[in-house]
């Protein structure tokens, strides 16, 4: 039976909203989690994405001076999403463990404390990730250590343990939710 990598790491997430204070706003309910193809499992680029499926203020809609725009809408069994996190595959799973783990917290972290489905944002020119990217990347292996510390189910991040070939192997490969077209479309 293959490997369900989205209800695996949909689990762990849950796991650290539950287990660390920084992430008790966030309701895996209406957060899907999927994978996407990466082109290769090279360490470079992008492992992981989040996409809010908000506007300011919650909205669906919103009305730019280059037209109205509508943000897609997600369903996973039968409730709609205010967040979805892709991760790239096989590039993800190809990373060190601690990696992996602090990638899990980075795109959580990036969900605003209003779950409101928009992101988190900070002052300053870098909205999304603050001013240093290795202080806000090392905020995020703290808060996966602290996670570690806490949690009262490891056996939840053990697929974080896995190369992207040995879960394959092992199952007979690895399914989960996929998405396209997670960008805001222009309707008008």
């Amino acid at each position: 039976m293959p490997f369900d990598f989205t209800a695996a790491v949909r689990e762990l997430m849950a796991d650290v909203a539950a287990t660390c204070d920084e992430f008790r706003h966030v309701d895996m309910c209406r957060v899907a989690v999927g994978f996407s193809q990466a082109r290769s499992g090279q360490l470079g680029g992008v492992s992981a994405s989040i996409y809010p499926l908000r506007f300011a203020g919650g909205e669906r809609v919103t009305k730019l001076p280059q037209g109205t725009f509508a943000m897609p809408r997600v369903v996973v069994g039968g409730q709609e999403m205010l967040y979805a996190v892709l991760f790239r595959l096989p590039r993800f799973l190809c990373l060190p463990f601690d990696e992996k783990l602090a990638t899990v917290v980075h795109e959580m972290f990036h969900i605003s404390p209003e779950f409101d489905g928009t992101l988190r944002r900070f002052d300053g020119g870098k909205a999304f990730h603050t001013g240093s990217a290795r202080r806000f990347h090392a905020v995020m292996a703290t808060l996966a250590a602290g996670y570690l510390e806490r949690t009262k189910r490891p056996e939840l991040h053990a697929v974080l343990r896995q190369s992207f070939r040995e879960l394959s192997d092992a199952h007979g490969g690895i399914v989960g939710l996929r998405l396209r077209s997670l960008r805001p479309m222009r309707i008008g």
